[in-house]
């Protein structure tokens, strides 16, 4: 439905008595410039914030701060809950952590929101009815950031899944697509592969989905899921899926949609949230008026939302929409057939702030419900513990003799109620059965099992590595082995 002039005024804004607190963060590079930007045409919109600038990034990083951000700065964001951030930079060399991680790990912003959308014909793509929202876990999986070296050649990055986390993501999708009238959510995941960490995001998936009639729903595995994403991205509407895989993901769908400059970010906890534009801070602009502002702005967008100021979030996303319509571009999207002015980064804010209460002709206009708010996606509940029974151990042992070596050596440090039954070498089982193919590194895992029907006891376990060193064998690290509830916590090895 196309808004006219009298509808958007009818649906102003309307004076809200306590503005609400918000911090901002300029960044570096462009950041500064792109924030001026964002925050005139927020404030001209009629945007009812409480401004509390903080300074991080590169200058807290140099001050001696390898964090990038300081106590006054983590102050702020308790109070306020609510973070507008600009592109920073991070020095390059050893002992700096990434900042948007640790804020995303701090604060449990567990969510992160990419809505995804061409803006065809007035910017350039292959797909112009694409109009995804990815929405990706942002806490947990190979981002928990695990990582060991265990041998001289192998080293281990642990991927971790919770259910918690899982049923916090997947509700979050859900919750987003009824909010927003969205039709189907879509899971991508690997479980054909990695069946017990995929495995639960998928299953978890599958529980939540039943509670939610009204949205259709399906899962793809991951690498069909991205092929078609990037073929026909059209047949999607929102997409959940755990965190690595999302992080690749949300920027391929922003760079087909025919720019990641436009490209911006929702980071949504219980606590606080985070807003920011999926770029860079571009230094080799800074200074120059030629950045794009829409990213951070458009962000600034879900930002009004989340804060209960919907209306003005649509005053704004449909001022931004005429202006990309009419054809008044900065030159990141720039082209001859496509565009009518180039601007620069404020010339581009004074377009938008011109065409307040204006809606696009074209595009679809953008509508928020005037009772759309952050979505409270309630705390997963605890649920009762599983019966845990230990039944095994995997013990990984680093050494370059062969297997029949490594297994005879084993051998003699069984014990009446743990037997070896298993050797793997990068998941491939290569004992007791084995091709004399496969290529081995210096680091096996040895599985010694239980014998059925009997009990055994961590003491057991670490008699048996007593004796796998008193064998001669070094062993780096060990998994136990549990049932739950009678069914295995453990994945065979590959072959087996």
């Amino acid at each position: 439905m196309k808004l006219d002039l009298q509808t958007l005024k009818e649906n102003a804004p309307v004076n809200i008595v306590n503005p609400v607190p918000v911090t901002v963060a300029e960044g570096d590079g462009i950041g500064p410039e792109i924030m001026q930007a964002t925050l005139d045409i927020l404030r001209a919109a009629g945007a009812n914030i409480d401004v509390d600038k903080i300074d991080i990034g590169e200058r807290a990083y140099l001050s001696g701060n390898s964090s990038g951000i300081d106590d006054n700065a983590w102050d702020s964001l308790r109070r306020t809950k609510v973070f507008l951030k600009a592109p920073i930079t991070t020095p390059q060399g050893g002992g700096y952590k990434s900042l948007n991680v640790t804020i995303r790990k701090t604060l449990g912003l567990f969510a992160n929101i990419r809505p995804c959308t061409a803006y065809a014909p007035f910017v350039a793509t292959r797909h112009p009815e694409m109009d995804v929202t990815i929405i990706r876990e942002n806490e947990e999986d190979l981002y928990a950031g695990i990582e060991h070296r265990q041998t001289d050649e192998v080293y281990q990055c642990l991927k971790l899944i919770s259910r918690p986390g899982c049923e916090k993501i997947v509700r979050y999708a859900f919750e987003y697509a009824r909010l927003h009238h969205r039709k189907k959510v879509t899971c991508f995941t690997k479980d054909n592969i990695m069946k017990f960490t995929d495995g639960l995001f998928h299953k978890v998936f599958d529980e939540i989905a039943v509670e939610y009639p009204d949205i259709a729903s399906d899962h793809m595995i991951v690498d069909i899921g991205a092929a078609r994403l990037a073929d026909t991205p059209e047949m999607f509407d929102v997409i959940v899926m755990p965190n690595l895989y999302g992080d690749i993901l949300s920027d391929v769908a922003a760079q087909i949609t025919g720019s990641v400059g436009l490209g911006a970010s929702a980071n949504i906890g219980q606590h606080c949230a985070m807003f920011e534009a999926i770029h860079g801070s571009a230094p080799d602009l800074a200074g120059q008026d030629l950045a794009n502002p829409s990213g951070l702005l458009l962000a600034g967008i879900q930002m009004l939302v989340h804060i209960g100021q919907p209306l003005v979030a649509g005053r704004v996303h449909n001022a931004w929409l005429k202006t990309i319509e009419d054809g008044i571009h900065t030159g990141d999207i720039y082209t001859v057939a496509n565009s009518k002015e180039k601007v620069g980064t404020q010339a581009f804010a004074s377009a938008v702030i011109a065409r307040l209460d204006q809606a696009p002709e074209n595009l679809p206009v953008a509508s928020y419900p005037e009772d759309a708010k952050g979505i409270v996606v309630p705390k997963a509940v605890r649920r009762p513990p599983a019966q845990k029974m230990l039944v095994g151990v995997d013990v990984f042992v680093q050494s370059t003799d062969d297997v029949a070596a490594i297994a005879e050596r084993l051998q003699t440090s069984e014990s009446g109620l743990l037997k070896l039954t298993m050797i793997t070498n990068r998941g491939v089982m290569v004992w007791p059965k084995g091709m004399p193919e496969t290529f081995h590194t210096d680091h096996w895992r040895c599985r010694f099992e239980g014998q059925s029907g009997k009990l055994f006891n961590k003491a057991m376990v670490l008699e048996l590595l007593s004796k796998i060193h008193d064998a001669g064998l070094d062993f780096i690290k060990t998994e136990l082995l549990y049932t739950f509830d009678g069914e295995p916590g453990y994945s065979l090895g590959q072959g087996q």
